[in-house]
C-alpha cells in the first residue's frame, strides 16, 4: 500500500488515513488506488466491524482530485484523443460503492476542508464527525465538472434536492456550524478533540451489533428507491437475518438480566 494511505486495524475498527498533508490530502493516482484498495479490503474483512476514514494534518480532510496531476492528464488526452477522466470508473466508483455499501458502519472524521471528491467521500459515510474549523465545498462546477463519487446520490439524501442543486451548481464552503444545521455533519466538535471524539464514536459502532447495522444500511438504501410494499418485504427478509444473529440472542439475554450486552458482531 502507498504511504499516502495508512491502514490500522484496532479491535474491529479499521482506521483508514489519507496521508498527503503537504498536498492538502489531494488524490493523485497512487493515493486513489491505495484508498480504493483499503476500503474494499475493509468492506470484505469479517474482522472489521466499523471503518473510520480520516486524514493527516489539520488544513484539509481531502481536497479531491490532484489538479496538478490532472492537468497533465488533460494535456495528454488532448494529444491522444483519449478520455481524461477514466479515474471515475477505475477509482472513485469502486471506492464509493465499497464505502457506502459495506454492511458495517462508516465514520468520516473531517478535520479541515473537504472539497470535490473529498466531500463526496465524507458524504458517502454513514456519519461525519466534523471539527469546528472544517467545511465542505462540492467544488466540481468551479472547474466546469459535474459531480462524481456519488455526490448526486448522497447529497440530496442529506440536505434535500433543492439545496443539493444549489450546493452543486453554486459551490461554496459550508462551514461547520451550517453543515450541522443542514445535516451534513453528525456532530461538530473543537478541532483539538476531533481525533479522540471520532475514534470513540467509531469504536462504539465497532462494538455494536454489526449484523443489525448492516441490515439497517441496506434497508435505508432499498427504501430510497422502492415502494412501501417492496420495502416491507425487504424489512421482513432483513429482520429474519438480524433475528437469527448471535448478537440478537445476546442482546435479549442481556436485557432480561439487566446487563450491558457484549456483542460479537455476528
Amino acid at each position: 500500500m502507498s504511504d499516502s494511505v495508512l491502514y490500522e486495524l484496532d479491535g474491529g475498527l479499521a482506521v483508514i488515513t489519507i496521508n498527503r498533508p503537504d498536498a492538502m490530502n489531494a488524490l493523485d493516482v497512487p493515493t486513489k488506488v491505495a484508498l480504493r484498495d483499503a476500503v474494499v479490503a475493509a468492506a470484505g474483512d469479517s474482522a472489521v466491524r466499523a471503518v473510520l476514514l480520516t486524514a493527516s494534518g489539520s488544513k484539509a480532510f481531502c481536497v479531491g482530485q490532484d489538479l496538478k496531476e490532472h492537468l497533465g492528464q488533460l494535456e495528454r488526452a488532448a494529444k491522444t484523443g483519449e478520455g481524461a477522466l477514466r479515474t471515475v470508473a477505475e477509482h472513485y466508483n469502486p471506492l464509493v460503492r465499497a464505502l457506502a455499501g459495506m454492511r458495517k458502519p462508516t465514520v468520516a472524521a473531517v478535520g479541515g476542508v473537504a472539497a470535490g471528491a473529498g466531500a463526496s467521500l465524507a458524504f458517502a459515510c454513514d456519519f461525519r464527525i466534523v471539527a469546528d474549523t472544517a467545511g465542505f465545498n462540492t467544488a466540481f462546477a468551479g472547474i466546469a465538472l459535474t459531480s462524481d463519487s456519488g455526490a448526486s446520490w448522497t447529497l440530496p439524501r442529506l440536505v434535500g434536492h433543492a439545496r443539493a442543486t444549489e450546493l452543486l451548481m453554486l459551490p461554496r464552503t459550508v462551514k461547520a456550524p451550517e453543515a450541522l444545521a443542514l445535516g451534513l455533519a453528525t456532530q461538530v466538535v473543537p478541532a483539538a478533540e476531533l481525533a479522540d471524539t471520532a475514534r470513540e464514536f467509531a469504536r462504539r459502532l465497532a462494538d455494536g451489533p454489526t449484523v443489525a447495522y448492516g441490515a439497517i444500511k441496506e434497508s435505508l438504501a432499498y427504501g430510497a428507491s422502492h415502494s412501501l410494499s417492496e420495502l416491507l418485504d425487504k424489512e421482513d427478509e432483513l429482520q429474519t437475518l438480524a433475528g437469527d444473529s448471535e448478537d440478537h440472542r445476546i442482546a435479549v439475554q442481556a436485557f432480561i438480566a439487566k446487563e450491558q450486552p457484549k456483542y460479537l458482531g455476528r
